[in-house]
């Protein structure tokens, strides 16, 4: 097995989902998400994609996201609402607790540490 891993997701079957009813805001948001990389102990890497809509988000876990297109808007609960475009990364901690808008199509590479 090569160490050197590629995020390629061609090939890679992409899973479909949607925001958990209790948790939508607005819209009719999808989710697809084409995990490329999956490792013991929780980490998880690929590519993530939604269309427009708000939903409240609960992280448990630590994110790393890079966003390569679209434009969406994350507010902290009590704290400031981030605009996110193509080109910027961020990490969500666990205990983050907030909401997602998805203003245009958005697509992101994520890391994932359960």
């Amino acid at each position: 097995m090569a160490l050197f891993a590629a995020i390629d997701i061609e090939g890679v079957q992409p899973e479909e989902g949607a925001p958990a009813p209790d948790r939508l805001i607005a819209g009719a948001p999808r989710f697809t998400t084409w995990n490329a990389e999956e490792a013991d102990g929780g980490l998880y890497a690929g590519i993530w994609e939604a269309t427009p809509g708000k939903w409240r988000i609960v992280y448990d876990e630590w994110e790393f996201c890079h966003i390569l297109s679209g434009v969406s808007v994350i507010a902290e609960d009590g704290g400031a609402a981030r605009t996110v475009k193509a080109g910027d990364s961020f990490v969500l901690r666990p205990g983050f607790r907030g909401t997602w808008e998805v203003v245009e199509t958005t697509r992101k590479e994520y890391v994932i540490r359960v």
